[in-house]
């Protein structure tokens, strides 16, 4: 498991990109997860700079894990404008050297969707994941509450309409887990089409409203309640001993409040766990 930073953590800090990337090679981060408004803004108004800081990025071994955004599929007129802009995100991510495009299924829930609606949201990934492969891109559908893959059969249903071998999943450990049921079992049910994770962690499960999109992306929204990785009350040490063996990026996706102390928490508790992970593996040898 490699981990990632994602620059929507800073979408309310006014901070440079060489800033940070100087900062993940300083704190051994080994990716940065881009939202798509802050790639579009350092291609057109940076790129000469952004070129040099993704080149010093590679030269330390760090990538950009995912370009991130939102490809709305709700209406044939408004799928028409996210073709558009799936090309135009295809050649940010050819740009920053990444293969990977993030999305979501969807703005309904899968419960609440109609027959025939779904059958014309799931043609509409179809057309996405064939428009992205044609450019040697992965689109990766994140696992959320009101969308397509807001549960467990929802999420293998559209995996199998569209075909397991056209999406992949960034598999979020919380929002799975609001699916309901055992999450390692769904983590193993679902790991053939896992290319990406997000962590990010709560001190109790009633605080999970604080991720709907209305006050996460408020710059007056309520934080109270989101925590670091190790002390929330998802069980983070259980969840890296079971995905030890995967070669993915994990994005930690921190929304509260001063993100480089916490992202620097976060990743230097990771790194602990990487080493104390393989000392028990080389121990049961």
């Amino acid at each position: 498991m490699k981990y990632s930073l994602c620059s929507i953590s800073f979408r309310h800090q006014l901070i440079s990109f060489p800033a940070l990337v100087t900062f993940m090679i300083r704190k051994g981060f080994e990716g940065i997860e881009l939202w798509g408004i802050h790639a579009k803004s350092l291609y057109e108004h940076e790129r000469k700079e952004t070129a040099e800081q993704l080149r010093a990025m590679e030269d330390a071994g760090l990538a950009v894990s995912m370009l991130s955004d939102y490809l709305d599929i709700h209406s044939e007129e408004e799928f028409v404008r996210a073709e558009r802009k799936c090309d135009e995100l295809l050649r940010l991510a050819h740009w920053l050297g990444t293969d990977r495009l993030r999305t979501f299924a969807g703005n309904k829930s899968s419960r609440t969707v109609a027959p025939g609606e779904r059958d014309a949201y799931t043609e509409r990934m179809r057309k996405l994941c064939r428009q992205c492969a044609a450019e040697g891109v992965q689109l990766v559908v994140e696992t959320h509450p009101g969308t397509l893959a807001d549960d467990l059969d929802s999420t293998l249903t559209l995996i199998s309409d569209i075909g397991g071998d056209a999406l992949r999943l960034n598999f979020d450990v919380l929002h799975v887990w609001e699916y309901g049921g055992d999450l390692m079992h769904m983590l193993h049910v679902l790991e053939p089409w896992i290319h990406h994770f997000h962590f990010k962690n709560i001190a109790h499960p009633s605080q999970v409203t604080l991720f709907e999109p209305g006050n996460v992306y408020s710059a007056s929204g309520d934080r109270k309640g989101m925590v670091p990785l190790h002390q929330g009350f998802l069980d983070y040490r259980r969840l890296l001993e079971e995905t030890a063996h995967l070669d993915c990026f994990a994005s930690l996706e921190w929304f509260g409040p001063t993100p480089l102390s916490v992202l620097s928490e976060d990743i230097a508790w990771l790194h602990r766990q990487r080493y104390s992970l393989a000392g028990d593996w080389r121990n049961s040898i």
